[in-house]
């Protein structure tokens, strides 16, 4: 299994899902996603909320703290800038040495810097899957994000599906590849191919 900073992960993931909000036509925003009762527009504002709330609580807020500082549209007349902007911050905010081991103070508990990041990875790894099934792009994830991301959520895919944050695993064939192993895992049906196929086929 590989390692790598999962700051490093996050940043990485974060940058591939600005693609694909780049790559968002007008008149795309309202199109339904893979996540139930979200279109593109409400999936796009989801991250943003993280990227913003990302800087205030790694800086010691905590949820309770900010209350409904960040509730209402996020987004306004220029998702794509808001996008950009709320993710530079999120990435810069995770650069001191220290981040890791910092406490994040959420509405739930307590939890270390790097798990609170591990999370918000994870997350927009998958809702990368989501934005880009939405709008028709490459569906295609960095294979070495999903390696980091199968790794961790080996752990994690209990607690999600008993808190109702994930669906129930659809059945995948015994030939899936590792993306669409994970999609499964994360309550989502992603694209079928034999394991070893050369990528993009």
């Amino acid at each position: 299994m590989m390692t790598m900073d999962i700051r490093e992960a996050y940043r990485r993931a974060l940058d591939h899902f600005g693609v694909y909000v780049h790559q968002v036509k007008a008149d795309q925003w309202r199109l339904p996603t893979p996540c139930a009762d979200w279109n593109v527009r409400t999936l796009v504002e989801h991250l943003v909320g993280e990227s913003l709330w990302a800087p205030e609580l790694l800086a010691g807020r905590s949820a309770g703290e900010l209350g409904d500082l960040l509730d209402g549209d996020l987004l306004g007349d220029d998702p794509v800038k808001a996008f950009d902007v709320a993710a530079a911050a999120a990435v810069r905010a995770m650069e001191p040495d220290d981040v890791p081991t910092r406490t994040v103070r959420l509405s739930f508990g307590d939890i270390p810097g790097e798990e609170y990041i591990t999370e918000l990875f994870a997350d927009t790894l998958i809702h990368t899957w989501d934005l880009a099934t939405a709008i028709g792009g490459d569906d295609r994830l960095d294979p070495e994000l999903v390696e980091v991301c199968t790794a961790w959520f080996a752990g994690a895919e209990e607690s999600y599906r008993q808190a109702g944050v994930i669906g129930d695993r659809p059945l995948s064939p015994d030939h899936a590849d590792a993306q669409t192993r994970l999609l499964a895992a994360w309550g989502r049906s992603g694209r079928l191919e034999d394991e070893g196929a050369p990528e993009g086929a």
